[in-house]
């Protein structure tokens, strides 16, 4: 069953077409990635999903349902993990709660359960700035998953770390994902990403964007921390080559 579902949509934005008959689908407890160039209008669709843009035309339903303004269907983590430096770890990871008018009490009582699988259970009473980069992509990651929301949008959640930590946080990203299985769906415009962690990556072209190609990510679980197959580096060759031969220029 597809919890999320994109049908014919397009999106112009001050008189530029961003999005062109977009269509794509996220189904229960799958792991969606889209990739495509920069500036293409992966980001957009996420600003259309969470309302703060509108289509012109196509249809977008979640859980069956045409999507509206009211509903609360997607938990949001951006690139920076965009605590607030001014509070506790604590209280960054129940703000997302406390907006929807859950008191402090209840979110903490939400919250103090997860802490020590984000492995962050030592550090509930530091600020942002006493962590490390991968420390505050666990607590951006945990405020959004906490939320409880039918879907996860991940808009490029380690493209800001280092190569070595955003290669330990992918794989501490999986394994949780493989526990939890949260219907999630990724913006990245990292290939090996997409291809380690997705079960399908819809591929889009230049602005205007439309689906160039739906790839299906074939291969056991986990596919990270292990030497790479032959399988999916010839994947990872086969999108880049999608990517690049639209239009014969760099990305």
């Amino acid at each position: 069953m597809s919890v999320l579902v994109m049908k014919n949509v397009s999106v112009t934005l001050g008189g530029t077409s961003i999005l062109d008959d977009v269509s794509l689908h996220v189904g229960q407890g799958e792991f969606v990635s889209i990739l495509g160039p920069s500036g293409a209008g992966k980001s957009t669709i996420f600003r259309l999903l969470t309302g703060a843009v509108e289509h012109d035309s196509g249809q977008i339903t979640c859980n069956g349902q045409p999507l509206t303004a009211k509903q609360q269907s997607f938990a949001f983590m951006p690139q920076r993990d965009a605590l607030m430096p001014w509070r506790r770890i604590i209280d960054n990871l129940t703000l997302g709660l406390e907006v929807q008018g859950i008191s402090r009490e209840e979110a903490r009582a939400r919250v103090t359960p997860l802490l020590a699988d984000f492995g962050l259970e030592d550090f509930a009473r530091h600020y942002p700035a006493q962590l490390s980069g991968g420390m505050r992509q666990r607590a951006a990651l945990l405020r959004t998953v906490v939320q409880d929301r039918p879907v996860l949008l991940l808009d490029e959640p380690f493209g800001a770390l280092d190569a070595l930590t955003r290669t330990q946080m992918q794989a501490w990203f999986e394994k949780r994902w493989r526990a939890a299985r949260w219907t999630t769906l990724l913006v990245t415009h990292d290939v090996r990403e997409a291809v380690a962690l997705s079960d399908r990556i819809f591929v889009l072209s230049r602005r205007p964007a439309h689906v160039l190609t739906e790839v299906q990510v074939p291969g056991p679980r986990p596919r990270l921390g292990r030497r790479i197959t032959p399988e999916a580096h010839a994947l990872e060759a086969q999108v880049l080559d999608i990517l690049l031969n639209q239009t014969g220029k760099a990305l």
